[in-house]
This record gives C-alpha cells, structure tokens and sequence, in this order.
C-alpha cells in the first residue's frame, strides 16, 4: 500500500526557515512528479511547487525566492526549504505524488496527511 508521509512543520518566527521533507512508501514501480500544496485557514487548498522525476521546478509566485523543492530520485523523497517564512505562510501542508504502484501498474495521484506549519512571533 502506498503512503506519503510529511514531517519536518512546527512553529517558527517570521524571518525564520523550516524544511519539510516527504517519504513515498510502499510498493513503487515509479514516482514522477512530486509537489507541495497548502491550505490555510478558511481558505482552498492551493499549490505551493512541484518537481519532475527530472527536476523540472515549478512555483507559487508567493513563495518565488523563498521556498525551495528538490528531491531524491532513489528515496523517493521530496523537500521543501522554506526561508524568509511569513505569517501568511502559515498553513497545513500536505505532499502530492504521482506514482505507479506494482502490482497494478496503474498510476495514480496520492495525498500525505499534511504537516502544519505556523508561523508566529
């Protein structure tokens, strides 16, 4: 059974950094993109970066200069350093993989649980 599992959130001051880190676990075939969303209070889920297996980036203009995605192909782990964090940054964050498990070999898009991060003087 595949899971991801987020850790790496807590509570930090603004101008400070934290670095979440995501397993995928299980029964892989292959992993291809790998992203960060987060959802704050009262508000939608909204995407925050993603990284292709190849390392092809992509950001929220929000966290552009700030944040961080990278992965490990052969871990099939995903990080996200963020710097420079704000209170607007405050938020659950949750992993997003696409993966193809064995033995179906059908690909799918799968969620970790989320890790909070809040940011607070």
């Amino acid at each position: 059974q595949v899971q991801l599992v987020e850790s790496g959130g807590g509570l930090v001051q603004p101008g400070g950094s934290l670095r979440l880190s995501c397993v995928a676990s299980g029964n892989i075939y292959s992993v291809k993109t790998m992203g960060w969303y987060r959802q704050a209070p009262g508000l939608e889920r909204a995407l925050v970066a993603t990284i292709t297996s190849g390392g092809l980036t992509n950001y929220a203009d929000s966290v552009k200069g700030r944040f961080t995605i990278s992965r490990d192909n052969a871990m099939n782990t995903v990080y996200l350093q963020m710097n420079s964090l704000k209170p607007d940054d405050t938020a659950v964050y949750y992993c997003t993989a696409d993966i193809t498990p064995r033995p179906t070999y059908v690909s799918a898009n799968y969620w970790g649980k989320g890790t909070l991060v809040t940011v607070s003087a």
